[in-house]
């Protein structure tokens, strides 16, 4: 089973007719099996996990609209919007018990997530998801957004007639088109900002994004060096293998297997990967 499909979306609803997935490039969209995407004008969306995304909410809305939910039917379309990484914060957090109770759980996912993200707790979306368990310790993954960061996306949405039902990160929807085994690194590039995630057959052990001045095969390293280290001190393996997205070229001086991420709906790229990856969840 895939990773997508067991991880709690931050809001969820039927399944979704329209497909989106936004970054600072541009707004890439399936709608009945086509896909395409459509660029922005620089500073049309700046990505932050702390202010404002939408810089030039007319123009976003003009470009949403043309989807066709508006006047159609008084009944809003179901809708996936898929965010930028950065906008977001993932944790993985570890406990030797967890409460049965949902209203303890989310309580004490919050009291640890709280001094890890940049926003306040008490202002912000709190999803989680209790992974599958590898020892006697339960490990959960939680997704944590600033409420004002995340009602700016859904409004442009609501505001031309569809009904953002599920709304998820782009690595994280992307993960849905990892098939192997063992313990793997998937990095992914968008822009300037680089998202690290360490996979244990169908759990996510560690996750990182951030954001590079210049992105570079120097500044990859020191990303990913690191990230190889507390696989090997923390998993006692080595990583089998490093899955590449948004990438021009393989980053050299790493000493395991690299591959690019695939689809079969295409090539996964830095700004579509998340939306290929949910396509893959719907279409199976």
């Amino acid at each position: 089973m895939s990773l997508l499909k067991k991880i709690t979306s931050l809001v969820q609803d039927p399944p979704p007719s329209h497909l989106f997935e936004l970054s600072e490039a541009g707004l890439a969209y399936a709608q009945a099996g086509q896909t395409g995407f459509l660029p922005f004008e620089p500073g049309t969306l700046v990505v932050s996990p702390v202010e404002d995304n939408v810089l030039r909410p007319d123009m976003l809305a003009t470009m949403i609209g043309k989807f066709g939910a508006q006047g159609t039917t008084k009944k809003r379309k179901p809708a996936a919007v898929i965010l930028p990484d950065y906008a977001a914060r993932v944790t993985v957090l570890d406990f030797d018990s967890f409460p049965s109770s949902a209203e303890e759980q989310l309580s004490l996912v919050k009291f640890r997530v709280k001094k890890t993200i940049p926003f306040d707790i008490d202002s912000a979306a709190v999803s989680y998801f209790v992974q599958p368990a590898a020892n006697k310790r339960i490990e959960v993954l939680a997704v944590t957004v600033a409420l004002e960061v995340i009602a700016r996306y859904e409004a442009l949405f609501r505001a031309a007639g569809f009904q953002p039902g599920v709304v998820t990160t782009s690595t994280l929807a992307a993960l849905n088109l990892y098939k192997g085994d063992g313990v793997a690194v998937l990095a992914k590039l968008s822009g300037q900002v680089l998202t690290v995630a360490v996979i244990e057959g169908h759990r996510i052990k560690l996750f990182r994004c951030v954001t590079l001045e210049e992105p570079s095969e120097e500044e990859f390293l020191s990303v990913l060096h690191p990230t190889f280290a507390y696989v090997e001190d923390e998993l006692s393996a080595p990583v089998g293998k490093l899955v590449l997205c948004g990438f021009s070229e393989v980053p050299r001086g790493l000493r395991c297997e690299a591959e690019p991420l695939r689809s079969r709906f295409g090539a996964p790229g830095a700004f579509n990967a998340g939306l290929l990856g949910y396509m893959e969840l719907i279409e199976n």
